[in-house]
């Protein structure tokens, strides 16, 4: 994946600039010890202005100039950005919007994926390019299309969801019988008689939007194999990636996209400008970068980190002094094996001029170049030494796609959101500098401690039984509420919940309620919860748990349901199984964590750090262990180091109590060959 090189460079567009430019653009990127750029993923026009009409010359002095001065290449597939002709030879591949509105020319990603004409042109430039750079020894490796995502409600997407049905149900009446279609009778004689599913009217059949919401994201992954067939078979000796989005980006089912790419990578924005986020929320960072190693269970690349302010219509806060080298730093820790910055220099054209790159639009060096350009310096010295580490976890968390896609169709509640839950349960490890893997539901799970199953919402009768299974042979799962409540079809169980994990959490949910939006009820911590200290207070849902074998940890402490059950725990074969009938706060969170880990036999894995201080770990085979010490506090910060430890940065020891600056970062070195 990476010849045992971290990779490190920017995402660069020479058609932007005069090509005189291009020698000193390349001279700068050496001299910050850049090794590689991405290229092209938005140069249909310039590759192929006309029909049949490629022209390569450009790109391929561009990347002469590069190659010149050590940098390699990555090229983009550039059919994010469809050129004019082709959205004129097919006026009807514009993406439809769910209320109806058709896209029109002038932005990006604005095709179908369904389209069989964009498809055939599709196939026709990613040919064109794959034949043409498949012996450039400069070219290492290609990016798919850029940012796969979003909907489409038109009519290739009607007829391809048609097909689709076709082969998932058999008939259309097991179809009927599956969705339920019975309620208000909506019995389909034929498959072409289902429409997409559009909210305007409201609730529409959640077995239909489940399964489209579904297909939609296997479209995706099917348009993506059409670029991957073609670079396998003309490309053989270059790898292939995507850049996804992170953990946030809710459209496609991010393990099927992954499933055959060499590797994974992703874009990482921690200041918007359309949320105008004023401080970085770290552990939604972090578990961006857990969720793209766990993708393939391997490293990744950041193919976009963010280097300057960003924007189309408005700009956000600005990265401050040290964050560029502080994110870079993070997402190495958590497992990237490169590091690809947005972008080399400020558009001055186009939507993107106020998305800030490494230089300003003048194109002059500044302070971001002086941040990359020393961090630069730092690879240079010592990514050999971090390639051959990977972080390593005992806790993993489960992330349904199946369930992310019914909340979307059903709330439940308006203060629910499911990857809102799954990041508050993360960030109480992150609190605890706990080191965890994100999961399929398909997973293995055999090595894991803990397996935290945050409303496992759609259950299938597979993944109980795994889920039983790794309790009964000694492990230790955390479920919340709104587990087990549907099946794959998206119907209610005729069962009690938590349904198919019932037995394993030994607890019969009674009843649930709802509360209104910003009503809290306080928690008591009961028996073994004794110990739990804090206000924990339930958030967004009651469930009132009735004990089947399970011992009750926390009580609620008001409403209807005052003295009932609110979080059990219950002895299953060899393993431990807690049930939290609430979503809840911080707090709860925290009490939960801590008593995973308690009873996993990981208290010693715990290591609290001064606010703003992050510690991840990365280990080798050969014992060797790598310390990232973050702070992304405006304010220096001691920490203490009972170990001894070299600087990977400077070659000196340190131990005892150290100071990390602010924005800062602790490269240390512990166990194996410490030379």
């Amino acid at each position: 994946m990476t010849d045992g090189v971290l990779r490190f460079g920017a995402d660069y567009y020479p058609e932007h600039w005069p090509e005189t430019r291009w020698t000193t653009d390349a001279r700068l990127m050496r001299e910050a010890s850049f090794n590689v750029v991405r290229l092209a993923e938005f140069a249909w026009s310039k590759l192929e202005p006309r029909e049949g009409e490629f022209d390569f010359s450009w790109l391929d002095r561009a990347i002469a100039v590069l190659h010149d001065q050590g940098i390699d290449v990555v090229l983009g597939t550039p059919t994010a950005s469809p050129p004019m002709w082709v959205m004129k030879k097919h006026p009807d591949a514009y993406r439809v919007l769910e209320d109806g509105r058709r896209l029109t020319f002038g932005h990006r990603r604005h095709y179908c994926p369904n389209h069989e004409g964009f498809r055939e042109s599709t196939r026709s430039i990613v040919a064109a390019m794959a034949e043409h750079y498949a012996a450039n020894k400069a070219v290492i490796g290609w990016q798919t299309d850029n940012e796969f995502g979003d909907r489409c409600y038109c009519g290739s997407c009607g007829r391809a969801f048609a097909r689709w049905l076709a082969k998932r149900h058999g008939s259309i009446d097991t179809l009927n019988e599956r969705w339920g279609t019975v309620f208000w009778s909506q019995e389909y004689e034929n498959w072409d008689d289902i429409q997409l599913p559009s909210r305007i009217a409201r609730a529409p059949n959640p077995g239909l939007q489940l399964d489209y919401f579904r297909f939609s994201s296997d479209s995706y992954v099917d348009y993506q194999n059409i670029h991957i067939d073609i670079l396998r078979r003309l490309c053989p000796d270059q790898w292939i990636t995507h850049n996804l989005m992170g953990f946030k980006y809710d459209q496609i089912d991010y393990f099927d996209l992954a499933a055959p790419l060499d590797f994974v990578s992703w874009d990482n924005y921690p200041r918007l400008a359309w949320a105008m986020v004023p401080e970085v929320d770290v552990p939604a960072v972090a578990l961006a970068s857990d969720t793209m190693r766990g993708l393939k269970r391997k490293g990744f690349w950041v193919m976009e980190a963010q280097s300057g302010s960003g924007g189309w219509e408005d700009i956000s806060v600005a990265p401050r002094p040290g964050e560029i080298r502080l994110w870079a730093w993070q997402a190495i820790a958590h497992g990237a094996d490169g590091i690809i910055f947005f972008r080399w220099r400020t558009a001055r054209v186009g939507a993107e001029q106020y998305w800030h790159g490494i230089l300003d639009h003048h194109g002059e060096v500044g302070r971001r170049y002086e941040e990359v350009r020393r961090m630069g310096a730092e690879l240079a010295r010592v990514g050999g030494k971090i390639l051959p580490t990977q972080p390593r976890a005992e806790v993993a968390l489960m992330l349904s796609y199946d369930s992310r896609f019914a909340f979307q169709a059903q709330g439940n509640n308006p203060a629910f959101s499911y990857p809102g839950h799954l990041r508050d349960i993360y960030a109480a490890f992150h609190r605890l500098n706990v080191m965890v893997d994100v999961v399929s539901p398909e997973a293995d799970l055999a090595g894991y401690r803990i397996v935290l199953a945050p409303a496992l919402h759609v259950l299938p009768a597979a993944t109980a039984d795994r889920l039983r299974a790794y309790v009964e042979a000694g492990g230790v799962l955390l479920g919340t509420a709104r587990t087990g409540v549907k099946g794959i079809h998206n119907e209610v169980v005729d069962a009690h919940l938590p349904g198919l994990l019932r037995d394993v959490f030994g607890v019969r949910v009674e009843e649930y309620d709802s509360p209104a939006l910003g009503v809290a009820t306080q928690l008591r911590a009961e028996g073994a919860g004794q110990n739990l200290t804090g206000d924990a207070t339930a958030n967004g849902w009651c469930d009132i748990l009735a004990p089947e074998g399970a011992t009750p940890l926390m009580v609620y402490e008001a409403q209807h349901y005052l003295g009932r059950a609110a979080v059990t725990e219950h002895r299953f074969g060899q393993g431990l199984a807690l049930y939290a009938g609430t979503f809840g706060n911080a707090a709860l969170h925290d009490h939960l964590a801590s008593r995973l880990l308690d009873a996993a036999g990981l208290a010693e894995a715990m290591r609290p750090a001064p606010e703003g201080i992050e510690l991840c770990w990365r280990q080798g085979d050969d014992g060797t262990r790598l310390l990232f010490v973050l702070n992304h506090g405006v304010e220096p910060r001691s920490v203490v180091l009972t170990e001894a430890f070299v600087s990977l940065i400077d070659g000196l020891p340190v131990r005892g109590e150290t100071v990390v600056g602010a924005h800062d970062v602790l490269l240390l070195r512990t166990g194996g060959n410490l030379i």
